[in-house]
């Protein structure tokens, strides 16, 4: 075996970062996240895996994000990044939840060695990783253990620092196809595409106005001090009101704060002092996911969430193809989970003529089934998103010929927009500037944007339940095939209210089932989750 991966040196490091044999790990879409004080041995074990699956991947940098995202502070987590950006390999997750559950350092170093037999691992291969690390309290602690495992195994390692989830991932896939010190950006690439776009839509056009500010909720995370460093760039094109700043202090990250809380309560964040006629967004504590909203002239809060933001992007994208005189091309599709608003999926099949595809909930699945349209633009409901563009479309984009001055400003376009959007994984930062180019160029308010489509009334429930395994889903989790009749039931209910619509998914993270309700009144709505509630209740 090679020095690389000395089984004595590791056992020896794994000592230090025992396993309590009552806890029981998974690592689902968003890795293994929980309490913070039960992380160490699982960041230990994901750094061994780390090191495995990067000299599984010929010797190419593998990332380790160590964040929980929108959880509260006493959370945190650990995920891992593969070669081009992209979430772990499915079948990868397994070998992850095995090496995390082993018993003691003897299962663990048993199991490292077979996985090397089963995964064919070639170790020969010097192995590489980059990590990165949000504002929690608990990171430092827990960026040790991953240190110790990397340094145990002969990890060339890079420590990326304080960066927020999507710079991270777009690191790894810079390091990997470019070996491009750019891959230590701090939205570096993003600032030049924006600068590019931005002149295409402000000023290069006399008659197109810089926006009014927009005030922006960081949910106290390290989206704050990145947020703070791109607005120096972009002053000239886009005013930035920075709200929940508060990095560090105690308690306050993702407080009655961050995109999740905004989409979750359908209100505004602590701390904001938002008017009518102003402008806002919210990031969540790592800032991968971002909703937009306002208050209209009755004062009432008004959410542009990840259909919203969907919806434009595809509107917009599907306009500058065809000013490109591309659209024999490249074809744009879109990608949603059960939890899309039904309006909004109406609005894209039926006005804007856009494919659309629904896929279980979790990004991995999203971001794959975008990857079979020319130009895939996917966004969870609550604000996680991106726009993918194949290598095809890139390329055609490239070649075309500017036969025009209007297409050959749509080209510009279309070759900033690839630049500027982060195509690895959602980013708040990235599709906040999409999303202020597009109305920048349209010019519109908020408002004008959410005249597009109303979003039907919509409610989320979790039920607590004995065994969330007993609840199975097909149709992309919008129907479910166990418990028996319990479909039917649901069925009956949904049919007496107009644009009723709801479905019943198990929680990946504990046992507890999430039921999604919508329907065309508010009271409507409010009273199908209930019925809906109570029959899962009745069927757990």
């Amino acid at each position: 075996m090679s020095p690389a991966f000395d089984v004595q040196r590791i056992a020896q490091a794994s000592a230090k970062h025992p396993k309590e044999a009552s806890i029981k790990y998974a690592y689902g879409t968003a890795g293994f996240r929980m309490k913070a004080d039960l992380l160490d041995c699982v960041v230990f074990r994901v750094g061994l895996l780390a090191a495995l699956r990067s000299a599984k991947m010929d010797g190419q940098y593998i990332g380790v994000m160590i964040t929980a995202s929108h959880n509260p502070e006493e959370d945190n987590g650990v995920k891992l990044v593969d070669p081009r950006g992209e979430m772990l390999q499915q079948s990868w997750e397994a070998y992850a939840t095995s090496l995390a559950n082993a018993a003691d350092d003897a299962a663990l170093v048993k199991y490292f060695e077979d996985l090397i037999q089963v995964a064919k691992v070639d170790v020969s291969k010097k192995p590489k990783v980059v990590y990165g690390f949000d504002t929690r309290p608990s990171c430092p602690a827990l960026v040790a253990a991953l240190e110790d495992a990397l340094g145990a195994c002969g990890v060339e390692a890079i420590n990326f620092g304080l960066k927020t989830t999507p710079q991270l991932h777009y690191a790894v896939r810079c390091l990997n196809t470019q070996n491009d010190p750019m891959a230590r950006y701090d939205y570096g690439k993003l600032i030049l595409a924006c600068d590019e776009l931005c002149m295409l839509t402000i000023v290069v056009k006399a008659n197109i106005k810089k926006l009014s500010p927009i005030h922006v909720d960081c949910a106290n995370g390290v989206g704050a001090p990145k947020l703070r460093e791109l607005a120096k760039y972009i002053d000239d094109v886009l005013d930035v009101k920075i709200v929940n700043d508060a990095v560090g202090v105690k308690g306050k990250l993702n407080f009655e704060c961050g995109a999740d809380y905004v989409k979750t309560t359908q209100s505004l964040p602590l701390g904001s002092t938002l008017q009518p006629g102003n402008r806002a967004c919210s990031y969540d504590g790592d800032a991968d996911r971002i909703v937009y909203y306002y208050v209209d002239d009755e004062s009432n809060f008004r959410l542009l969430d990840g259909d919203k933001i969907a919806s434009l992007a595809a509107m917009f994208i599907i306009d500058v193809v065809k000013a490109a005189e591309l659209a024999d091309q490249i074809k744009v599709g879109v990608v949603q989970t059960a939890y899309a608003n039904g309006s909004s999926t109406h609005y894209l099949e039926k006005t804007l003529k856009v494919p659309v595809s629904c896929v279980s909930t979790g990004v991995k699945h999203l971001h794959h089934e975008a990857e079979r349209y020319d130009v895939g633009v996917y966004f969870e409901a609550n604000g996680h998103g991106t726009v993918l563009f194949s290598s095809a479309a890139q390329q055609a984009i490239r070649n075309a010929e500017e036969r025009t001055p209007a297409q050959a400003e749509a080209l510009a376009q279309l070759k900033a927009l690839t630049e500027l959007i982060n195509q690895t994984v959602g980013d708040a930062m990235s599709d906040m500037l999409l999303v202020e180019a597009i109305l920048a160029h349209k010019q519109w308010d908020l408002a004008k944007w959410d005249a597009a489509y109303t979003d039907l009334p919509n409610k989320l429930a979790k039920v607590i339940v004995p065994n969330r395994n007993k609840f199975k889903t097909t149709n992309a989790e919008r129907q479910l095939t166990e418990p028996k009749d319990l479909q039917a039931a649901i069925d009956a209910e949904v049919a007496k209210y107009s644009s009723g619509r709801s479905f019943v998914r198990a929680s990946g993270t504990e046992d507890a089932v999430r039921v999604y309700a919508e329907a065309a009144s508010r009271a409507e709505c409010d009273e199908l989750i209930v019925k809906v509630v109570e029959l899962v209740q009745l069927y757990a």
